[in-house]
């Protein structure tokens, strides 16, 4: 019994470990189950939240360029008053990767700052060169300097950020009437902007009902009026391509500042590697700005002023918009401009700079107006004068403009050609000799010859019979200028200290 007794007590004891065995690896393998199906579920939910994610993403793109798209500004171009644009939220658009070694660009109410100076317009034949706060206006409004296609039918929005909100309206363009002929010309586009509390910071010119695809902004300058000038006297050069005239650059920049300029601005297409030398010098010094002039990359540029025999779509290399941006883009920044290319050299006569001139010229003529200095060319195929030959300089490109002291002589019954020297806040419009339009509706006032000329060096053929005048007035600044331009050669490598 007691064999009996053991054996059964046993057979009952692996029984109940099996059952207890059995039931422990049904727990385990339904933990499994359950661990898997809460793996499974997260899963899933991670998906479908990414995926809504997504689509709200997109969603909100959408609609804010569709809201861009939107205006209420009246279509009427003849309203003085336009009613309130649309005023949308700052809307964030598709990132963009950048490595860590360039910067992330800048934007203005989540679209990309483009500062040109040459944009093109969505479909149409019209670049953007540069776009301006004027604030002489009665209405506040951007005026954006352009060039357009002259036979192209066309109309322009603007599409304005403005402290982080979009604000649309309808543009009207005013083409310049100094065309030449050649199918593109300089314009003025000019966007309204209908509440004085509004002071837009960046602009895009689209074609007129297509302002919902902007892809990039361009900034608005003159934002601010400033109490003082920087600059007393600031000359534009317009427009620099295929040079390599070293020596002369460098004479007529230094001529600038020992007349009294204090920024030299050049609208630069191209030169030769000596000339980059000598403009990276005085850009790095501050004294000189380089605005890239890209514009025969989309436009074929003539070289001369004639169609008939200089052929071409838009007037010698484009210098006319050139000379208007630069009269807006230094409009506060500067009292006077002289708008002059880099072979001419506005001297007075009686006085040695021009800030010893123009406060004569304003008693003689007043300071509401323009002033013209009658052109006098120097050609350099009269005689050679050595008497200011350096022999450093023998070896370094360009004319020395020392050398040639004998003009032709000018017809005074006849129209003789000028560049001016001007307040630029007197001006609407300007052409390469003289003004179209100014504010007060004066025209320019001719310096008489004797109190201040423009000395002109050129390659001019002039009839056999001339009798030349010699004129060495400029020889009267040589002490100054010659070690002046030495040294920036010197600096600049390209002759021995």
């Amino acid at each position: 019994m007691m064999q009996f007794s053991c054996s059964t007590t046993r057979g009952k004891w692996n029984a109940k470990y099996e059952l207890l065995e059995s039931r422990s690896k049904t727990k385990h393998s339904k933990k499994n189950i359950c661990a898997l199906k809460i793996f499974f579920l997260s899963y899933i939910l991670f998906v479908v939240f990414f995926i809504i994610f997504i689509y709200l993403q997109d969603y909100f793109k959408a609609t804010f360029n569709k809201q861009i798209g939107q205006t209420h500004e009246s279509k009427d171009s003849d309203q003085p008053n336009p009613p309130p644009s649309t005023h949308l939220p700052l809307a964030q658009t598709t990132h963009v990767h950048h490595t860590s070694t360039s910067p992330p660009s800048p934007n203005a109410c989540g679209v990309q700052v483009k500062d040109g100076p040459v944009i093109k317009v969505d479909h149409l034949n019209t670049y953007v060169i540069g776009s301006y706060l004027d604030h002489r206006d009665r209405e506040k409004q951007i005026k954006t300097i352009a060039i357009v296609l002259r036979h192209e039918p066309a109309t322009y929005s603007c599409v304005m950020c403005c402290d982080g909100r979009i604000v649309t309206s309808n543009a009207q363009c005013f083409i310049h009437s100094d065309h030449f002929n050649y199918d593109y010309g300089a314009a003025t586009i000019t966007c309204p902007i209908s509440s004085r509390y509004l002071t837009p910071t960046h602009v895009a010119i689209t074609a007129g009902g297509v302002s919902w695809s902007i892809t990039s902004f361009q900034s608005v300058r003159n934002r601010e009026v400033p109490t003082t000038f920087p600059y007393d006297f600031t000359v534009c050069h317009s427009v620099m391509y295929d040079y390599k005239n070293v020596l002369m650059l460098v004479e007529s920049l230094e001529m600038s500042r020992l007349l009294g300029a204090q920024r030299v601005v050049i609208y630069k297409t191209n030169c030769d590697s000596d000339t980059q030398k000598v403009l990276d010098y005085y850009e790095k010094s501050g004294f000189v700005e380089i605005i890239p002039w890209t514009i025969k990359k989309h436009i074929k540029v003539s070289k001369g002023w004639k169609i008939d025999i200089a052929p071409g779509q838009l007037q010698y290399y484009g210098q006319i918009p050139a000379l208007n941006d630069c009269v807006f883009r230094y409009m506060y920044q500067t009292r006077y401009l002289s708008l002059q290319d880099m072979d001419e050299f506005i001297l007075p006569i009686k006085v040695k700079t021009w800030r010893e001139l123009f406060p004569l010229l304003e008693e003689m003529y007043g300071n509401d107006v323009g002033f013209e200095f009658e052109n006098n060319q120097f050609p350099m195929t009269a005689k050679h004068y050595a008497d200011h030959d350096v022999e450093a300089w023998k070896h370094v490109k360009g004319i020395n403009i020392l050398n040639y002291i004998e003009r032709v002589p000018n017809n005074p019954s006849a129209f003789n050609n000028y560049k001016v020297i001007v307040n630029p806040r007197l001006v609407q419009k300007v052409t390469v000799h003289g003004l179209l339009e100014t504010v007060n509706g004066k025209p320019t006032v001719r310096v008489n010859n004797a109190i201040a000329r423009m000395y002109h060096f050129k390659n001019y053929t002039y009839p056999p019979n001339t009798n030349l005048i010699t004129d060495s007035h400029l020889w009267d600044y040589t002490n100054k200028l010659k070690p002046a331009v030495s040294k920036v050669l010197q600096d600049c490598g390209l002759i021995e200290a």
